[in-house]
Parts: structure tokens; sequence; C-alpha cells
């Protein structure tokens, strides 16, 4: 088919391709046609084209191979059009052969099946297979491809976890240089904060951060963000709880870099009198579900052999695995009024956040009496992210869930919560949170899958104050689609996922918001060989 248009562009000619002598003339007046009118007229004819050549090759397929008149198509397209179908004329032993289980099908094709379509193609123009032979192989092509790909990326979901849950060797340098100066340098055992500053641990007048981490270069990242972008910053409170393993590091660190003028608090669980006497059922959950884990699940290797189940449910599975599901810095939010009685208001942050504006706002949202100021994440933009409800993280197939709550009910993040103690206090979400912990044990580990979120959503049920989504963007850590001036739009950006900013699998659109508050000159960074990229 060819198109002509006359200079004047009085004229656009259809010309066909073969021996037809009559055209289609498009006549515009005594107006001149404009090339935005020729773009359409084109447009529309190569639409019209392709829209034969599909219907041509439906034909082809159903058995009529003779379809150049009008009233072909017009017969092809009129039962489409009143909603009827035509009974298709492909053999039925096509549909018999793809219908049977992988097991009845000649399995052993499958090694000398073709590598990719174009293999394909070639092969069965070359043999001119009957209908069962080209169903066959087309079914071990497909069969195969898919295997593979299955296995491509289930062992990508291993790699990743592995690679998640281990602790990168620059990091573990840096706690140990820092243990060693705990115990050689005097001003790396500094009281933390000074005697004169003692005093403001407990003043309400200050804004509280409250942060649990045993890692001391993304608690130095929280801390360093958080401080730089507030506007007054002398009146910072950053209390950072650690284990006891990792207390004399976090402590050499804070005090060989001081954050003048905020005021920095390092204290290790030990130090707290409640989590010293007696039980504590923090402890006691902690260690019955990762027994129950280990016995339930049977650990990665037994994941990963599982031949039936989805890449996408074993990689869930797999992260359920993280050691910081296990961790207890990860459940020790709930003990906040316990480990903070005489505030009244804190801000809790996770270890992998990074703070781009000044926070002490937060401090002015009303929250309507309720506990837990958090964004929420079923509504949003980022369909991606922001579209998690309850039966994210719940089993409603489980008749206790199902009992209890509403799976469409909206979901919310930890990462950036304001706590209000007070309210807090006049609850019982501590209790509740250990209840349901307790009946997931005895359900066997089916109430849910991952870590401390699920029992929050339900301990916290009635109890949150959604607050602007400007405050916390998340998903940094586990998706890439967010760019980077999103991501610099926002308040609080948290890279929630396996793709952490100081691992090396971090997608590295988005490390640089990251590693923009790593001095990378300091003396101990440099000798651990710690780099930005």
């Amino acid at each position: 088919m060819q198109l002509h248009i006359s200079p004047s562009l009085r004229h656009v000619t259809v010309l066909p391709a073969k021996g037809f002598k009559e055209f289609i003339k498009v006549k515009v007046g005594s107006k001149r046609l404009s090339y935005r009118m020729v773009f359409y007229c084109l447009l529309f004819l190569t639409f019209l084209l392709r829209f034969v050549f599909v219907l041509t090759a439906i034909d082809t397929i159903d058995g009529e191979r003779k379809c150049s008149t009008l009233g072909c198509l017009g017969k092809k397209i009129g039962p489409r059009i009143l909603g009827k179908r035509l009974e298709s004329t492909v053999p039925e032993v096509i549909y018999q052969v793809l219908e049977e289980p992988s097991e009845q099908t000649e399995i052993q094709t499958r090694s000398e099946s073709p590598q990719t379509f174009d293999e394909f193609i070639a092969e069965m123009k070359d043999g001119r297979p009957d209908a069962k032979t080209f169903a066959v192989k087309l079914k071990a092509m497909v069969t195969q491809l898919e295997e593979r790909t299955r296995t491509a990326k289930i062992q990508e979901y291993l790699y990743r976890h592995v690679t998640s849950s281990s602790i990168p060797k620059q990091l573990h340098c840096l706690t140990l240089k820092l243990a060693h100066e705990h115990s050689t340098n005097s001003n790396a055992r500094l009281q933390l904060p000074s005697p004169d500053l003692v005093p403001a641990l407990v003043n309400n007048s200050y804004f509280h951060f409250v942060l649990a981490s045993d890692n001391i270069l993304a608690a130095s990242v929280v801390a360093t963000s958080l401080v730089q972008n507030f506007i007054r910053p002398e009146k910072i409170v950053f209390h950072i709880i650690t284990d006891r393993k990792t207390y004399a590091p976090m402590q050499a660190w804070f005090s060989l870099h001081p954050f003048t003028p905020a005021i920095i608090e390092v204290k290790g669980l030990h130090h707290f009198d409640w989590f010293t006497k007696g039980k504590v059922p923090v402890l006691e959950a902690m260690e019955k579900d990762q027994k129950a884990r280990s016995q339930f699940r049977g650990g990665s290797s037994a994941i990963v052999a599982n031949k039936t189940e989805k890449p996408k449910i074993i990689a869930a599975k797999l992260q359920a695995l993280s050691p910081k599901y296990n961790s207890l810095m990860n459940h020790i939010r709930i003990h906040l009024p316990e480990l903070f009685p005489s505030l009244d208001k804190v801000v809790f942050l996770d270890d992998d956040i990074v703070v781009q504006t000044d926070l002490s706002p937060l401090w002015d949202i009303d929250m309507n009496g309720k506990v837990n100021g958090a964004v929420e994440t079923c509504r949003g933009e980022d369909k991606y992210v922001m579209s998690k409800r309850f039966k994210s993280y719940l089993n409603f197939s489980h008749p206790l869930i199902a009992k209890h709550f509403d799976p469409s009910e909206c979901a919310w993040a930890y990462g950036m919560n304001i706590f209000d103690l007070q309210a807090w206090r006049n609850t019982n979400i501590s209790h509740t949170y250990y209840y349901w912990l307790q009946q997931n044990l005895k359900s066997d580990l089916s109430l849910w899958q991952l870590g401390t979120l699920p029992p929050g959503l339900i301990a916290f049920h009635g109890h949150v104050h959604a607050i602007d989504p400007f405050w916390h963007m998340l998903g940094l850590g586990y998706q890439d689609n967010t760019t980077l001036s999103e991501a610099q739009s926002a308040g609080v950006i948290h890279f929630n996922g396996r793709a952490k900013p100081w691992l090396d699998i971090a997608f590295p659109q988005l490390r640089p918001l990251w590693t923009k508050y790593v001095n990378f000159s300091d003396k101990l960074i440099k000798s651990c060989y710690i780099r930005a990229s």
C-alpha cells in the first residue's frame, strides 16, 4: 500500500499495493491540510492495517486461509460485536496436550526442546509436524523455560537473603576497632551524656528521640541526619538503646564523635532495672518464637528445596528467617513506657532511616488521644509500596484472625512513629501484643509470617493516628521505582527491605541519600575501607 500527498496538500491518496486502480481520495476543499491532520490520517491507516493483519492471522489459525473480501471480514467481525463466538477449528488434540498434567506428557522431550522461541519457530517450519507434536514440543519448551526461570529467581532470593542477613566485614571491622578504642582510650569511655546534662534526659520540654540498634554506622547516620536538619539541635535528646555486646563500641563511637549541641544518651539493655529483674515477656516470646521457627521451617535449605511453592512465597519465608525478626532491638519498642517512665512523648526511629527535614513539628500534631502516630500504607501514588492492608500481613484463612479483624483495614508502618506514652500507659497495648504472640505460637506460627509489625498492627488496633505521608517514605530497600527527586522531597526516607544502604545490594541511585551523612575521611571509617560505593 502506498500513500500519496499532493504538493498542494489538498488531497491524500491511498493506493493499494497490488493491481487496484481505485484509490481513496480525501478532499479538503480550499483549505490546506495541516501536518497534524496528515499525521492522524497516517496513524489511522496504520491502525487499520494492523487490525486487518490480526484478523487475518486469527483466520489462518482457525483454518480459514482465504479471507480477502469484505464479506468474509464482516462474517468474522459481526459475531464478535454482537457478543457471539464462532466455534474454533483449532485441533482438539492441542487443547488435550496443553491441559494434561506435566507428569503425563512426554517429559523426555524437554532435553531436545528448543531453547528459544526463534528456534521453536524454525523447527516448526522445517519439520511441519502434526498438531499433537506441535503441542508437545511447545509445552516442553515452555515448561523447561519456566523451571529455569523459577530456579534462577529462587537463587536470587537466596543470595539476597544471605547477603542481607550477614554483617559486612567493613562494619564488623568498625565494631572491633571501636571495642579496642573503648578498652585503651579513656576518651572513648566518656559518660554519655555528661553529668550536667543528665537532667535533660527526663525533661519533657526537650524533643526526645529513641533508636534501638546494634548497627553503629547506621545509628550514626540517623543521628547525623537528625541533628543536621533540626532547626534547634540544642533541644534534641537522642536516646540510643543497644545490646550488651555492642554497648562498648557504640559508646566509643559517640564519645569520639560528639553531636554537640544535641544531647546523646547510650544505654545497654542491661542498664535498665526492670529488664534485669524477673521474667521479661519479650525475652520469653523471642526464645519460644526462635525455637518454633527452626522446627517449623527447617531452615533456608528446606525452604529453597520446595518444588511446589511460588518463588514469592519462598522469598517471604526466607525473609521471615532474617535475624532482625528475632532481634531484641526489633521488639523493644513495645516496652517504651517502661523504658522511659518519666517521658510524655517520644519519636521512635528505625536504624535504616534518613532524616531530611526538621522533625520538631511532629510535637505539634494533635494525636486526638491516640497512642501511635504513623503513616498509613494503604493509599498513595506508589501502588507497589502503599497498598498494604491487614490482609497483607495477617492470615485471614485462620478463624482466629478472621473473627477479630477486617482484612481491608488500612495498615501502617513502623520506622518513624510518634508515641504518646501518657496515653499508652492507660491502655493494655503491651499485654495485647504478648497475648497474640502466644496465640501465634500455639497456632504453629500460622497467624502471620513476618516479624513485629503483624502483632503491632493487632496490639495498636484502634490506637493509631494517621499522619501525613510526607513524614515517612517507605520502600527504598525493596524496590527501585522511587526516583531520586521523589525521595528527596520526603521528610524521612526508610530503607526497609533487604537492600540496606550499607550493603552492596543497595540500589545505587538511592544509596547517596544515606552515604551523604557518612564522613568517609574519618580515621576509623577509612581504616575499615568503608566507601561511598
